[in-house]
């Protein structure tokens, strides 16, 4: 099999047979093109809403399609670009665009491609050209030619930075207070073993697999010297199932794992606990980018709790995740913990909003306010009662 080495000006051979349409849905392949920056050929399809009503579309991970010459024909399987999500919602009147790739290595000179879910047209392959292909080629060409870069550039050879993605909330919020005015947390989440859709292979259950820690600080800035009155250390292990879309308007996952509490310190004032949970997930598009997010918890205590052992009183076993907003808008978020059997719990609110709405620019943070009402903010006040209000900024809401 040799690469194709189509000529820029090649036109794309079209049956111009859209795909059948269905509650006013209709498919059209837009365009098929080797991309001539990573070797793979990118298949970009147009969706089209001719209802009257905001719909969601389904985008399934993989789609059947057949390769065809004048000698022969094969079947090959197309797969949702990693940037894509599993579903979009399209106006009424309006289209989607959404992408697709496959490997070029068994494509030939001449060859069409049609897709049978998408109807029935047929497309030759073009190659994409343009400037900042040239250029990109250029650069990489000048690079080859350069030394290998030290030892200390950490970005050359490393998956670290593929598999690093944001977990919880980023902020730093303040508000007066009796104890602990400002509270700033940091969180991350690690994918172990990488992305199997990003080396174009098929799924795994080890996709799912994740190391995450998060860590919050409570900080006295009212006090001489201003220390860290507590700081609360959360790593955890935790398996993340893959979205299922239902309905065509929501998908549901699930979340299970270990967690590890701690606050690193001694005496009367070390506080830890480890569980373990389930959390089952299900996220509904409300259309024009508005999404409902509602996610129950289910944990259980495990190991040693002689340095809290009344904490199951004040935590109880059952919590509740329910998030709200607009994807480039306000966003409101509450999560609660309950203890039927002894009345006590808690419940917290975020409010966030990007600033650069307000701003008219500037940097992506996102003006970020916080609530909590209820027991124990932080594990050293596993058991007291705190009513608290703040604001801040953060990185990631």
């Amino acid at each position: 099999m040799c690469r194709l080495s189509f000529p820029a000006a090649l036109a794309i051979a079209i049956a111009a047979v859209p795909a059948m349409a269905q509650d006013g849905i209709e498919t059209l392949i837009g365009s098929v093109e080797e991309q001539a920056d990573n070797g793979t050929v990118q298949v970009t399809i147009r969706v089209l809403n001719g209802g009257d009503a905001i719909r969601t579309v389904a985008l399934p991970d993989r789609v059947e399609a057949w390769l065809s010459t004048d000698d022969d024909s094969q079947t090959v399987w197309l797969k949702r670009t990693p940037a894509m999500p599993a579903s979009v919602d399209i106006a009424p009147g309006g289209f989607a665009s959404a992408h697709y790739r496959l490997s070029d290595s068994a494509i030939t000179p001449g060859t069409l491609l049609s897709v049978p879910a998408w109807g029935g047209q047929r497309l030759a392959v073009t190659r994409a050209i343009s400037l900042v292909q040239t250029e990109r080629a250029l650069q990489a060409q000048a690079a080859s030619a350069l030394p290998t870069p030290p030892a200390s550039d950490r970005s050359v050879g490393n998956a670290f930075l593929e598999n690093l993605s944001a977990y919880e909330p980023i902020y730093a919020v303040y508000g007066p207070s009796r104890y602990s005015e400002a509270r700033i947390q940091l969180s991350f989440r690690y994918q172990l073993f990488g992305s199997r859709a990003r080396e174009d292979r098929p799924s795994s259950l080890t996709d799912g697999l994740y190391f995450a820690y998060t860590q919050r600080m409570f900080w006295d800035l009212g006090a001489d010297s201003s220390p860290f009155r507590n700081i609360d250390y959360q790593p955890e292990f935790f398996y993340l199932s893959p979205p299922v879309v239902r309905g065509g308007r929501a998908t549901v996952s699930a979340q299970i794992g270990l967690r590890h509490e701690s606050n690193g310190r001694d005496g009367d004032a070390s506080r830890s606990l480890n569980t373990a949970y389930i959390a089952p997930m299900a996220a509904f598009s409300l259309g024009n980018e508005w999404r409902l997010t509602v996610a129950p918890r289910l944990w259980l205590f495990a190991g040693d709790r002689s340095e809290n052992p009344d904490i199951r009183r004040y935590r109880g076993n059952t919590g509740l995740f329910v998030e709200v907003g607009h994807q480039d808008g306000v966003r409101l978020t509450s999560s609660s913990r309950f203890n039927f059997s002894s009345g006590k719990g808690a419940v917290s609110a975020d409010l966030s909003y990007p600033l650069r709405h307000i701003l008219g620019g500037g940097p992506d943070f996102y003006l970020f306010g916080q609530s909590y009402l209820g027991y124990g903010e932080n594990l050293l006040d596993y058991d007291r009662h705190v009513t608290r209000f703040r604001v801040g900024l953060a990185l990631v809401r």
